[in-house]
């Protein structure tokens, strides 16, 4: 086209049309985010139970996940590219060491998530580069919005059915191992639910496997006593989803990984641990997904809302019946008096 012998109408009308040309290209770049705000239920490769939750902020999006048996964690980076949302996760590798094991060079791992949205529904893949960065693997994930928070229930109007007794101090009916493949380390003795996943020394490793009830519960208060020793880690999972952090943690500053606390999601309002080897006492009532904890006639977390499952559970999906399962691949501990009360409200 000649410009100069274009007319001068004709000549604006082109440069109006390619001015809105180009609007239109640069506004479409940029997608909606909105069908991917709000809490997801994640099934990660291998069927690993995850989370995310996504926010706008004012400028830009942020992004909480859980992976795996991991606590929940800020991702590096979320962005939206068309209509695709993408997840950012970096992790540093050494590389190279000098002669007195310093290291020298460290690389950067850039893992990312592509997902798309439809209605409730996520898929997507998980890309990892591989650690000789010679490709890139790809794993499928797929994800289910989770329903809004309901508000905080009225707890002294809560009706509740017949007690359970979750344990005999006998044996170990009515439990089983979550995976029957692995190696049980709890047994009774003297009418105490004791774990004691032993590792000897120079020998290959045992993999210990965690203990749930046979029946499954919604909603619930359940009450036992515990006794962790020094530096013992173990937890408490409601419905198989939720942990309840049993740990020596007495005299520590307030934590959400500590003793009573809903692991890596609520901290407990004030400290209320015994010294390690000392019966502990656990109230704790589940109540449309509301916690409150009471440790030691303390109440610790009071009527919180538990914004989604935490690292360990056995399901990403909070709206099924769960058991009722005890940590057994940490440390040693022992229970005793373990009983629950369903709500049938």
């Amino acid at each position: 086209i000649n410009i100069k012998k274009m007319k001068k109408p004709i000549f604006i009308i082109c440069i109006v049309i390619a001015n809105l040309m180009i609007k239109s290209s640069y506004l479409n770049s940029y997608s909606d985010p909105s069908p991917f705000l709000g809490s997801w239920a994640l099934t990660l490769p291998n069927t690993v139970p995850g989370w995310i939750e996504v926010r706008q902020e004012v400028g830009y999006l942020v992004c909480d996940m859980l992976w795996g048996w991991a606590s929940v964690f800020p991702l590096d980076n979320v962005y939206m590219d068309g209509d695709k949302l993408i997840l950012t996760r970096n992790s540093d590798i050494i590389r190279k060491k000098n002669a007195v094991g310093e290291t020298v060079l460290t690389h950067t791992l850039t893992s990312y998530m592509v997902l798309t949205a439809d209605g409730e529904q996520l898929t997507g893949g998980y890309y990892t580069p591989e650690y000789d960065g010679l490709g890139v693997r790809e794993e499928p994930v797929s994800g289910k919005k989770n329903p809004p928070l309901p508000p905080a229930p009225d707890l002294t109007k809560v009706q509740y059915g017949d007690e359970i007794s979750l344990f005999n101090g006998k044996d170990l009916m009515g439990w089983k191992m979550v995976d029957p493949n692995s190696t049980n380390g709890f047994f009774v003795k003297d009418g105490i639910l004791e774990n004691d996943p032993v590792q000897e020394e120079g020998k290959p490793h045992i993999r210990y496997g965690n203990l749930r009830t046979e029946q499954e519960f919604e909603d619930f208060n359940l009450t036992l006593e515990v006794n962790v020793p020094k530096n013992g880690n173990s937890g408490v999972y409601l419905r198989g989803i939720y942990e309840i952090q049993v740990y020596d943690s007495y005299g520590l500053p307030q934590n959400a990984h500590h003793m009573g606390a809903l692991y890596s999601r609520i901290i407990p309002g004030v400290n209320a641990e015994k010294p390690a080897g000392e019966w502990q006492t656990m109230d704790i009532t589940l109540c449309d997904r509301h916690l409150t904890v009471i440790l030691n006639d303390v109440t610790i977390i009071d009527n919180q809302p538990v914004k989604g499952i935490t690292g360990g559970a056995l399901t990403s999906d909070e709206s099924k019946a769960g058991p009722i399962y005890l940590q057994g691949d940490h440390d040693k501990v022992m229970y005793r008096n373990i009983q629950l009360r369903p709500i049938v409200q």
